[in-house]
């Protein structure tokens, strides 16, 4: 082949091939659980956006304001359908033509909010069956049925168990060679004084939120709210401990893909816990205060001061260790192109 294309082109054309079963049974067949595990959760929300009641108990607090109950429905479904887009985009021939920052951040977000849930609801279900009350609900108030949160949720680890795996499949046909090797590997060279300075302000602006779960945890209740402090049971404490991981979990990978340490890692470690861990502390951060901002008749229920910031520094620390992430991908993207091209 003559070297008259560009570097880009090249790529483009190599990339159909590194996908000969891009639309193959597997895949079909995970595109086909993704699509239909969404039908309840969309089925749900369009009943009730249209003035249905099926499931929502009398006295929930969702009956309070039908607009508001309303628009977040709304917004919660379209969210949801964007699953079906993205399954269609990681197993039809054009989604290989897909922009790379296009697909990123939908697959981002889709991980950081549904791996809090694939991982919070068995245990939450384990927790209740060793004994652990569930301390769902407002002070009492019926919120939704119960048979609800298992549909619900069950359909979201399914999503979130077919779209991971297709994206798996289709990101290691297509950049896979991005986390080749071992960190010790890495050319140091490439690592800036912005990357660190990055991974840094995120590791102390973690402390906040960290100090404040680790409270919770440990039964402090210095800026929580009255029905939070009342209601506490296994639920609240499976999610705190899950919050407190995945904080972890977004500062290691930041620390190790910055720094280079633990050399000996496979490279696609601290990506894997800078990906998960940012995109799940973001995601819920900015998911948290977004329902805070609503109006709440109860001032026992309204989030304190402390909720706000501890909600706003979860989302400042994802938004800047994927900041790192995405300054490693587009430093061995920009190498791996000058190879090619040379």
């Amino acid at each position: 082949m003559p070297r008259t294309r560009t570097s880009s082109a090249t790529a483009a054309a190599t990339v159909p091939d590194a996908f000969p079963a891009a639309t193959g049974r597997p895949r079909r067949l995970l595109r086909a659980l993704a699509i239909v595990s969404c039908v309840p959760y969309i089925g749900l929300k369009s009943a009730w956006i249209a003035g249905s009641r099926v499931g929502i108990p009398d006295g929930s607090v969702l009956l309070d304001d039908r607009v508001q109950t309303a628009v977040v429905n709304g917004l919660s479904l379209l969210m949801d359908s964007a699953v079906i887009v993205l399954a269609l985009v990681l197993t039809r021939p054009w989604g290989l033509r897909t922009p790379a920052w296009l697909l990123a951040f939908p697959v981002w977000a889709a991980t950081g909010l549904l791996a809090p849930i694939m991982a919070g609801f068995p245990l939450q279900l384990l927790a209740r069956l060793a004994g652990g009350g569930s301390g769902t609900g407002r002070s009492g108030e019926p919120f939704l049925d119960e048979w609800v949160f298992a549909v619900i949720y069950t359909g979201f680890i399914l999503q979130g168990l077919a779209l991971g795996a297709l994206f798996v499949l289709y990101a290691r046909g297509r950049w896979g060679h991005l986390w080749h090797g071992r960190v010790g590997e890495l050319p140091a060279g490439s690592v800036g004084a912005a990357q660190r300075a990055l991974s840094g302000a995120a590791a102390l602006l973690a402390l906040f939120p960290l100090a404040a779960r680790l409270s919770w945890v440990g039964g402090g209740t210095a800026g929580l709210s009255e029905s939070l402090t009342a209601e506490r049971g296994s639920d609240f404490y499976v999610l705190e401990f899950l919050y407190i991981g995945f904080l972890a979990a977004a500062v290691a990978g930041g620390l190790l893909l910055a720094f280079r340490w633990g050399r000996v890692l496979p490279v696609a470690v601290p990506l894997g816990l800078a990906w998960v861990g940012s995109a799940a502390v973001a995601c819920w951060g900015g998911w948290m205060s977004l329902a805070s901002i609503g109006a709440v008749d109860d001032v026992a229920d309204q989030p304190t001061a402390l909720m706000h910031l501890t909600y706003s520094g979860q989302m400042i620390v994802g938004i800047l260790v994927a900041a790192v992430g995405a300054h490693h991908f587009a430093e061995r993207s920009t190498g791996a192109a000058r190879r090619r091209a040379a």
